[in-house]
């Protein structure tokens, strides 16, 4: 999710005549600014204005940026330059009145000119979010439930036969191939007598059963030995002959079954660092029970999320909200586009509206906007500080995840202003991290559940990031 940045910026000292500003508040997140700004507190501005496209107009007679502003007017219309000076003035004076009235702006505000005539004052409002009050509940009263870990021994079982499927061997039978058999095979292919281009190839190695190759192939291969031929018929999805019925010939050259490595100590030392069958159960049992006491963390920091949410009464704001349900929404088609579907394509399989998509997303949004007000709201109340180092870790973490060498990764953020953003993710996740150590956790069977298991995953990847 995108931070939600405060702007701020100090006004002009050598102002002339004061700029009027009054603020209206619409409701505990939202505010509207009425500014009024005299026509010779527009000068500067103004200037600017024909300065630049002074430069960018080419008159005869007249060197490039030397421009008279009566020429410019012909030229352009003193309307175009009007416009181009008040397009710089608003923000300046909306960051002006900001700071003016204290106030923690969010997202982007939206601008309404109600009033400017040539040489007389720039009446505007702008609406905008503002971060609304929030009374914290204190985390210590918080308490969670969440599911006891179970492991059940079948679980353990899949864990070791996979193990076993990663050491199995092949070994050549003179038998009819069966499904989980390994078979070598030549394949052609024709379209009514005629070859298809591509369509033949010799020695596949493939596994009976998988699916992995033509529709109707694995059916045809069940009950074939070393030697034998025939032929299926399946439907074309690529090339010239798309959607149209093959022949396939297929002639099996060998077949294969797969050996599984006997259950016993000697497969431990095999398979793993340890010596015997019972110390590998255990471990593979020990892992399993790690990863699911960070599942119940994490479920329990979005049960306590959820309960702070609701006790503090957070306001959602709707500009913010509308802004980042269309950010999201733009990278879902770009993620879309980038596998070659359309959002159209992707309504269509999930059998949804896009006013369901859009439901959804703004419902999404409006919990995680909730969640970001109330961590940061958190974070000033604990006077959370985020070091260098924290930030770097940060950047290297997803700098790694974006296949990018860090610093690379460091300026694009710069360019496009989004460091402020994760500056702010690093200093929530903290206010995040103080609140997990001051609630209570507990399981459905009443035991108490501890954040040792999140302290060991953030370590080694603390250590993996060194």
């Amino acid at each position: 999710m995108r931070a939600i940045t405060p702007q701020t910026q100090h006004p002009d000292p050598s102002r002339s005549t004061p700029v009027k500003s009054t603020v209206e508040t619409l409701s505990p997140t939202r505010v509207r600014l009425a500014i009024e700004v005299p026509f010779v507190e527009l000068e500067p501005s103004l200037k600017k204005a024909y300065r630049e496209i002074g430069q960018q107009v080419q008159v005869p007679g007249f060197r490039r940026g030397k421009v008279p502003s009566a020429v410019i007017d012909q030229r352009v219309g003193r309307g175009t330059v009007l416009n181009e000076a008040i397009q710089e003035a608003i923000p300046q004076n909306i960051l002006a009145a900001v700071r003016e009235h204290d106030l923690k702006t969010l997202g982007r505000p939206e601008v309404d000119i109600t009033e400017f005539n040539d040489g007389d004052s720039l009446n505007f409002t702008a609406e905008v979010d503002v971060r609304p009050e929030i009374t914290l509940p204190d985390p210590a009263t918080i308490e969670v439930t969440v599911d006891e870990i179970q492991i059940a021994d079948s679980e353990i079982d899949e864990q070791i036969n996979s193990l076993r499927e990663r050491f199995a061997t092949l070994k050549t039978v003179e038998r009819a191939a069966q499904e989980g058999d390994f078979v070598q095979i030549d394949l052609n292919a024709t379209v009514d007598g005629e070859e298809v281009p591509g369509g033949s190839a010799s020695n596949i190695s493939h596994e009976v059963g998988s699916k992995q190759l033509l529709p109707g192939l694995d059916e045809a291969l069940v009950g074939l030995a070393a030697g034998d031929s025939t032929t299926f018929t399946t439907q074309l999805v690529g090339g010239d002959y798309a959607g149209r019925d093959a022949d396939v010939a297929v002639t099996v050259r060998t077949v294969k079954e797969k050996e599984l490595p006997e259950l016993n100590d000697d497969f431990a030392q095999m398979a793993s660092e340890f010596d015997t069958i019972d110390e590998l159960r255990a471990d593979l049992r020990e892992r399993v029970t790690r990863g699911k006491q960070v599942e119940q963390i994490y479920a329990a920091r979005d049960k306590a999320l959820e309960q702070m949410v609701a006790a503090a009464e957070v306001p959602a704001p709707e500009g913010v909200v509308k802004e980042e349900v269309e950010s999201r929404k733009a990278a879902m088609v770009d993620q879309l586009e980038r596998i070659g579907a359309s959002l159209e394509e992707y309504l269509a399989a999930e059998e949804k509206t896009e006013e369901q998509i859009d439901t959804e997303l703004t419902e999404a949004a409006t919990d995680g906007v909730k969640i970001q007000l109330l961590l940061d709201t958190l974070a000033d109340a604990e006077d959370v500080q985020v070091s260098d180092d924290e930030f770097g870790h940060e950047i290297v973490h997803r700098a790694q995840r974006a296949g990018m060498a860090p610093q690379q990764y460091y300026d694009q953020l710069v360019r496009s202003g989004a460091a402020a953003a994760v500056f702010g993710d690093v200093r929530r996740g903290k206010a995040l991290a103080a609140v997990m150590e001051k609630i209570k956790i507990k399981d459905s069977a009443g035991n108490e559940v501890s954040l040792d298991a999140l302290r060991a995953q953030n370590e080694a990847e603390h250590d993996h990031q060194h």
